[in-house]
C-alpha cells in the first residue's frame, strides 16, 4: 500500500520540449496528477531519495535520481507528458 504522497511539487512538461528547446512547464495539483495517472502518454518519475520514494510514492512513478538522470531514462514517445515531483523544498 502507498502511503500519502502529499505534500510534493509536481511539474508536468511535454517531452518534446527536451529536443525543441525550453518550453514552458507547469505545476499541477494533487487531482490534476491523480486524474492523469494511468493514462496513456503520461510518465511520472519520482525525484526524491530513494528511502522517501521506498516509503510511499506515487502509484506507477519511476525513481529518478536528478543527479544521475540522463536521456535514456526518458520514453521514447516524443508526444509523451513528462510529470516530476519531489518532496523537497527548494
Amino acid at each position: 500500500m502507498h502511503r500519502s504522497w502529499l505534500p510534493v511539487l509536481f511539474f508536468a512538461l511535454p517531452f518534446s520540449c527536451f529536443a525543441a528547446g525550453p518550453e514552458p512547464f507547469h505545476m499541477l495539483s494533487v487531482q490534476e496528477v491523480s486524474d492523469r495517472l494511468g493514462k496513456p502518454g503520461v510518465f511520472i518519475f519520482d525525484a526524491n531519495t530513494e528511502e522517501t520514494f521506498l516509503a510511499g510514492h506515487v502509484p506507477g512513478a519511476t525513481h529518478v535520481q536528478f543527479n544521475k538522470f540522463t536521456q535514456d531514462a526518458l520514453p521514447k514517445d516524443k508526444e509523451a507528458t513528462l510529470i516530476f515531483y519531489c518532496k523537497n523544498p527548494h
